[in-house]
């Protein structure tokens, strides 16, 4: 017998718009939550309403801060000559939990659609530009996915931050033509990075 509450259904179908849930494993969650609304709704509702509140989106790197303090890139000015920038936060962490990349990571938000209009002040790509020269950046590492969209970013963004005395680099080896970053390996992931290569100035 289906399910006839929409207050149910409303939350089954929000569920489902998450990464790897279908309609299917969205309905056992929320079977399991109803089951414990005690133990595991009430703690959840608090800390999503407490993370609507209060974290936000730094304009300056990309990273997730606490609105009321300073973010990570504020604290750590100065501390590198080398900044990453990546396509999104899942991305960051999958590279800072393999070691391989100690400096600055700038998350851009997203990728340009080259089929598509883009806002450049909402990847953030201003500010990585000021970044880099307040910031005294010796060298750019491009770490988006080996996509369209991740190879059109990249390619755009070696023609905006790319001079005379910057280095540019991509990932080399070891990233898989299609491939998404968050879905590597840390030995593909070190393959790739210390096989980085410079990208043309001309």
């Amino acid at each position: 017998m289906e399910n006839n509450i929409s207050e149910i259904d409303e939350l089954i179908k929000q569920f489902s718009k998450l990464p790897g849930l279908g309609p299917k494993s969205a309905k056992r969650i929320i079977l399991k939550l109803i089951n414990n609304k005690e133990n595991m709704v009430k703690p959840l509702a608090q800390s999503l309403a407490k993370v609507y509140k209060t974290v936000v989106r730094c304009t300056n790197c990309g990273n997730l801060k606490i609105n009321s303090k300073k973010c990570i890139c504020e604290e750590n000015s100065g501390t590198s000559e080398k900044i990453c920038v990546v396509e999104n936060l899942a991305d960051m962490w999958v590279i800072e939990s393999s070691n391989v990349f100690k400096g600055y990571f700038h998350i851009l938000g997203g990728t340009i659609n080259p089929n598509e209009n883009f806002n450049q002040k909402s990847l953030l790509i201003d500010s990585l530009i000021k970044r880099i020269k307040n910031n005294n950046i010796k060298e750019v590492i491009i770490a988006t996915s080996a996509t369209v969209e991740g190879q059109t970013t990249a390619h755009y963004i070696e023609d905006v931050v790319k001079n005379g005395k910057l280095k540019v680099s991509k990932l080399g080896q070891g990233l898989p033509v299609g491939g998404e970053i968050e879905q590597l390996d840390d030995g593909t992931l070190i393959s790739a990075f210390k096989n980085r290569v410079p990208v043309s100035n001309e």
